[in-house]
């Protein structure tokens, strides 16, 4: 990182005075923006390169180059090209881009930093002539054409205005929140057609094989508990002893972009998150305050014919982390006041089981191992394993009326629950869908003969 960003420069700077302050800036506004989670593939991508894999509920959606090359990125984008990508979805070409690249916030994106993130992305970033792999995704899905109505009922394309009636810091907060964090896009609930249910704003949201949870200031049902420290510290590490600790998105998202930005944009998002409106949305206690040090899992050892079946999968695959009393250590978070075993939601504990924990912030390295179908065969668990160990866990540790199936834990690692749009795309309703057409085609037919023969009939 740049010793521009390294001060926290462009977190606060206004019309750049150089074009090394403009760059700067705009890489600031990058990390904000998280841009590099979707466009660097892991594990060695080149830096913007594009051609990372989103699973979303209609299929996968591919990244795409970003560079400045001019054969395989963005390297012949004007910045009027680059705008309208950003803030309305529309490549250079005219093509739609999907909205797995978050453009319903990024559009509240001011002038001045699309003009900072232009000059970064033109000259900050290394042109890459690789191109990335192109997205298909099962019809209807795959004409891009549609996704103007869609971008008509969801996509209001308006830039950001400060509101008057609060600081300049809350003010600050909401711009990073809902246009370049674009928090709102994960934890806004989403309607049938898949839009953001605004009226319901950052009340939860299902991302598939995880849940990004309620952050209104709601006592019990989302954040209203913890204190402005608290939430800080969150959003800065992923990591909050007795309550919290980020997985899945999350973890993507502290570890790109967040753990990057200036204490006083930590701070204004603190403002602005806990002065939005509450919304409750059920629940008798926070998630958070759930569980307490158990002895069970000793006394069943003396025990083992009487023993749950979700016990011994904790004892030899769960106890040697998080204690046999469920406690944790520095490293390895408690299992008792922990909002993924209080919550009334089972997904993230299941994902974390299926798919591990992985962030590395300020250098550490955090890693809960993978149990799922991509683990090393000596710790895989079969869904049955998986459902029995959640259940001891919420039972012993956590929230004991939230219970998991077999089932469930098939459907999360296939993707989650599917919306109704995505379910347009399975071979029933594909047949439906066609018998109907056909039927229609059919009766139009017979209605234009029938017309026909009544026309000749008067001749």
């Amino acid at each position: 990182m740049s010793t521009l960003l390294a001060t926290g420069f462009s977190a606060v700077a206004a019309d750049s005075s150089s074009p090394q302050e403009l760059i700067a800036k705009g890489e600031y506004l990058a990390i904000a923006a998280d841009c590099g989670a979707c466009h660097t593939s892991p594990k060695g991508g080149a830096a913007m390169s594009g051609g990372y894999g989103i699973q979303s509920p209609l299929g996968t959606i591919f990244a795409s180059n970003i560079t400045p090359s001019k054969v395989a990125g963005i390297g012949n984008y004007t910045e009027q090209d680059f705008a309208r990508a950003v803030r309305q979805g529309i490549n250079k070409q005219g093509q739609y881009l999907y909205p797995a690249m978050p453009y319903t916030s990024y559009s509240r994106i001011t002038d001045s930093d699309i003009q900072a993130l232009y000059a970064y992305f033109m000259h900050g970033v290394a042109a890459v002539d690789v191109k990335a792999p192109q997205t298909h995704l099962p019809f209807p899905f795959n004409i891009r054409s549609s996704m103007a109505l869609w971008n008509t009922l969801f996509s209001n394309n308006k830039p950001f205005i400060a509101e008057e009636s609060v600081s300049p810091q809350v003010n600050r907060g909401n711009y990073l929140v809902n246009a370049l964090a674009h928090c709102d896009t994960c934890h806004t609930p989403r309607n049938a057609l898949m839009g953001q249910d605004d009226s319901k704003a950052l009340s939860g949201g299902s991302l598939g094989s995880w849940y990004a949870p309620n952050i209104t200031p709601d006592k019990t049902s989302g954040i209203g508990s913890w204190s402005g420290e608290d939430l800080a510290r969150y959003l800065k590490t992923g990591h909050l002893a007795g309550k919290a600790q980020a997985a899945g998105p999350m973890a993507e998202a502290v570890e790109h972009s967040l753990q990057h930005l200036s204490s006083a944009d930590i701070e204004a998002m603190v403002a602005y998150l806990k002065q939005i409106p509450a919304v409750n949305t059920g629940g008798s206690q926070s998630r958070d305050s759930y569980g307490a040090a158990s002895s069970t899992e000793q006394q069943m050892r003396g025990d083992q014919a009487s023993a749950e079946p979700g016990w011994a999968v904790f004892s030899g695959s769960c106890a040697n982390c998080h204690q046999a009393n469920g406690e944790g250590t520095s490293y390895y978070p408690s299992l008792f006041h922990n909002s993924a075993t209080g919550a009334d939601n089972p997904t993230n504990l299941v994902s974390a089981i299926l798919n591990g924990v992985h962030r590395n912030v300020n250098g550490q390295q955090v890693d809960m191992p993978v149990f799922g179908p991509d683990a090393n065969f000596s710790m895989q668990l079969t869904d049955r394993q998986i459902a029995d160990v959640s259940n001891y866990v919420l039972t012993t540790f956590g929230n004991p009326k939230v219970s998991v199936t077999a089932a469930q834990v098939q459907q999360i690692r296939e993707g989650g629950p599917k919306p109704l749009l995505a379910q347009l795309t399975t071979p029933a309703v594909m047949i439906g869908i066609a018998a109907v057409v056909l039927l229609a085609a059919i009766l139009l037919g017979v209605w234009v003969s029938n017309r026909r023969k009544k026309n000749v009939a008067r001749k």
